[in-house]
């Protein structure tokens, strides 16, 4: 059995009736050149090894007596296939909306803590003789590193190969056997604790003198200090979610064109989109506002479960008419958080996190997430992950969108994750039903957002199309 770290005990602890902690992989593929047709057998049967050659997708939590510890996870021998697969139909037309809705339905609800913790949607009935699958699974099991991880192997043409040396089953183990691993383990952590506290006390010493060094930036926003937004509130427990693909070229051009990273250019597209949704849900965009972006400390292929990431909090320029200043400002303000994020040490925030008291945290929670309307460190969570760089072909139909998503946290209203695939900049949004009138403004912002910047950098002519992809769903009027 497995002990779950800081970070994935954090995932759990944090889960509310309010705030659901789980992730969505979507992916929409063309079933048109399936030989023989499709059905829904061929899903299950195809579907079935794949997913049983991935281990992960077998664990289940086994919590510790009188809430002594992290709980931990049990290896079940297989997969109950009538519980995790399921089917579902998108409403007529069957466009990109139709689809988005019916996902943000999937996401409102919590996953049953009593199984393993993901559940898989076939989607049928959309446009062009295609069908997606929608993969929730909650964060405690994969960060979004091993997510990609695991939907590379999922979607290969030959499929995952079983490890060998993963047993079927682990046995079980008794309340007293789980109270002595907890009591090691805790000893254990007391007697890394003097280490930990002299990390900290040095990391925390090298991010305050750098800061001096750089002194205050008046364009930047302060640490611990996101200004008030529609963005924050309470959130509530009903979900809404949005799409959009760009060109993968379009935002490589720009970043070379600018002399800035691709995350540089997804941050400054968010922050471009956010200033317009500000001026029109607030009537301002007169400070910046911070971003929570995450950054995995582990980014090896072969990692497929576990959380392996801390945070960085650049400042988002939204409040700067330029499309260029925009850029300008987010790279020093990335690059600033990069280096007080390495400086402080990036596993450090990972390590204190293994102190999480089991007893005290979620009720804690429970009560931020009714009760709290504004995050005490970011406005809003914006993750950048690299997702698997070959074209997906799974029984003769051919992956052609892939998008993903996080979950929203409390106080703050909206997720955006842009994941790219081949040829494709993903975008996905995520609010809550309080945030936005559509969740499809986020999305059409983020592509205006994006071509004002590439023309701004001289880049003449129409966005590039993804031919693959399903049609734009504007925001309703």
């Amino acid at each position: 059995m497995k002990r779950l770290n800081g970070v994935d005990a954090l995932m759990l602890y944090s889960e509310t009736p309010e705030i659901h902690m789980h992730t969505l992989k979507v992916g929409v593929l063309d079933i048109s050149d399936i030989a023989g047709g499709y059905s829904r057998e061929l899903v299950r049967s195809v579907a079935a090894p794949r997913l049983l050659a991935l281990p992960p997708l077998r664990r289940q939590l086994v919590e510790i007596p009188g809430g002594m510890h992290h709980p931990m996870w049990a290896q079940n021998a297989t997969i109950d296939f009538d519980y995790h697969l399921r089917h579902l139909e998108v409403p007529a037309p069957g466009g990109r909306r139709e689809l988005d809705e019916l996902i943000g339905r999937i996401a409102s609800t919590p996953l049953d803590r009593s199984k393993p913790l993901w559940e898989m949607y076939i989607v049928e009935g959309l446009v062009g003789d295609r069908i997606a699958i929608v993969h929730k699974v909650h964060h405690v099991l994969a960060d979004g590193v091993a997510s990609a991880n695991q939907m590379s192997r999922a979607i290969s043409p030959q499929g995952p190969v079983a490890d060998g040396n993963d047993p079927s089953v682990h046995p079980g183990h008794t309340p007293v056997q789980l109270l002595r691993a907890a009591g090691g383990d805790h000893f254990r952590q007391i007697r890394r604790l003097p280490a930990l506290l002299r990390d900290t006390a040095a990391g925390v010493s090298q991010v305050y003198r750098r800061g001096r060094e750089r002194g205050a930036h008046p364009d930047l926003a302060r640490n611990f200090a996101p200004p008030r937004s529609f963005l924050n509130h309470v959130v509530s427990p009903v979900r809404r979610f949005a799409t959009a693909p760009l060109a993968l070229a379009d935002a490589k051009l720009v970043a070379r064109t600018l002399g800035v990273t691709l995350n540089d250019i997804v941050l400054a597209t968010a922050a471009g989109a956010l200033r317009e949704l500000l001026l029109r849900y607030d009537g301002r965009a007169d400070a910046p506002l911070i971003a929570g972006v995450p950054i995995a400390f582990n980014t090896s292929p072969d990692r497929l479960s576990g959380n392996e990431f801390s945070y960085m909090t650049p400042s988002l320029a939204v409040h700067v008419a330029d499309p260029l200043e925009r850029v300008r400002l987010t790279a020093v303000a990335t690059q600033i958080a990069k280096e007080n994020h390495h400086l402080l040490g990036p596993t450090l925030i990972a390590s204190w996190l293994n102190y999480l008291p089991p007893k005290l945290v979620p009720p804690v929670f429970r009560w931020q997430s009714r009760s709290r309307e504004s995050s005490m460190i970011m406005n809003l969570t914006i993750s950048n992950v690299p997702g698997p760089r070959e074209l997906g072909l799974v029984a003769g139909a051919s992956v052609d969108e892939i998008y993903s998503v996080g979950p929203l946290v409390v106080g703050s209203g909206m997720n955006i994750t842009v994941w790219s695939y081949v040829d494709q900049l993903s975008v996905s949004v995520l609010t809550d039903d309080q945030t936005l009138d559509d969740p499809h403004e986020a999305t059409d912002a983020m592509v205006r957002s994006f071509a004002e910047i590439r023309a701004a950098a001289g880049i003449a002519g129409p966005l590039t199309e993804v031919p693959a992809a399903l049609p734009l769903a504007g925001a309703a009027r």
